[in-house]
């Protein structure tokens, strides 16, 4: 699968990507993951991609000129990409979401905001717009990379067990259950007896009634949701 990035600021993508599940699935060709720079779109002597907003306010806004060139020089080169605006007034990601975006073959062409956001047509540019949360960052490019390891860990082949994703916090819709490992006795806390039974089915059930009761205390709003 393709990731495709228009940003300000390509070179905050080379670390993130650059060790761990991420960096096996570039290796082995699972994944593409490649920066466009904006500035390169930017109008006039000075790569100009932002301006004062009309009507007044503090900040600039992003132009929609260099945006509309940088996503059409993207697609015409790598046709059928899924373009995802990161802007905080988009939908918020959430594993379903995570789910849909793998499907979106041949790849995702993520656009990454920055300053008070962009001009209002630039929405008519994308086909969707997400956000990962209700609070404020400087740009889209860590909301990029967010998506970026969220889809890449559902492609096929990326991680070497396949059933961990069912397990994982949200997988079922519901937060995880509680793990343990050895030592079976740590600082006087134990390992719950259940767990060394043998017993799958039954083990099966407590981790269900751990997730169920978890969630519910911790995370209400995903029961209330309809989810789990």
């Amino acid at each position: 699968m393709e990731f495709h990035l228009v940003t300000l600021f390509p070179e905050m993508f080379a670390s993130p990507f650059a060790s761990g599940i991420m960096a096996r699935a570039v290796r082995s060709g699972l994944v593409k993951i490649e920066t466009h720079n904006l500035r390169e779109f930017g109008l006039g002597n000075y790569r100009q991609v932002d301006d004062e907003p009309y009507g007044g306010g503090s900040g600039m806004v992003m132009r929609p000129e260099p945006i509309a060139a940088a996503i059409e020089a993207v697609t015409d080169k790598h046709p059928g990409l899924w373009r995802v605006l990161l802007t905080p007034q988009g939908e918020l990601l959430r594993q379903p979401v995570v789910a849909d975006l793998a499907g979106r073959a041949p790849g995702l062409l993520l656009i990454a905001g920055r300053y008070e956001g962009v001009d209002e047509r630039v929405r008519d540019m994308v086909d969707q717009e997400l956000s990962i949360g209700d609070y404020v960052l400087s740009g889209g490019e860590i909301p990029a990379m967010v998506v970026i390891e969220a889809v890449t860990r559902l492609l096929p082949g990326v991680l070497g067990n396949s059933a961990s994703l069912e397990e994982e916090s949200f997988g079922s819709g519901l937060l995880e259950y509680p793990q343990y490992t050895r030592p079976e006795v740590f600082r006087g806390a134990a390992v719950p007896p259940i767990l060394l039974s043998g017993d799958h089915e039954k083990i099966r059930r407590w981790r269900r009634e751990q997730a169920l009761e978890r969630t519910a205390r911790r995370r209400p709003d995903l029961l209330k949701n309809g989810r789990g």
